[in-house]
């Protein structure tokens, strides 16, 4: 994926859906990974955010 860029960014204390984001976790070639918490379950989980260019690529999904 020649250059392909996060188009977004998460900060602590935003909300994706039921999770609330708490930390960033890792970055890389593949993604962003961010320690967030499901508000509802009350349990941390991991969320990873892909660029656009692999979101899109059922391959590397």
């Amino acid at each position: 994926m020649d250059g392909d860029s996060l188009t977004i960014s998460l900060t602590s204390g935003q909300k994706l859906s039921h999770d609330e984001i708490v930390a960033p976790l890792g970055a890389g070639g593949m993604g962003e990974v961010y320690r967030a918490r499901d508000v509802p379950l009350d349990r941390s989980v991991a969320i990873k955010v892909l660029p656009e260019g692999f979101a899109a690529n059922a391959d590397v999904r």
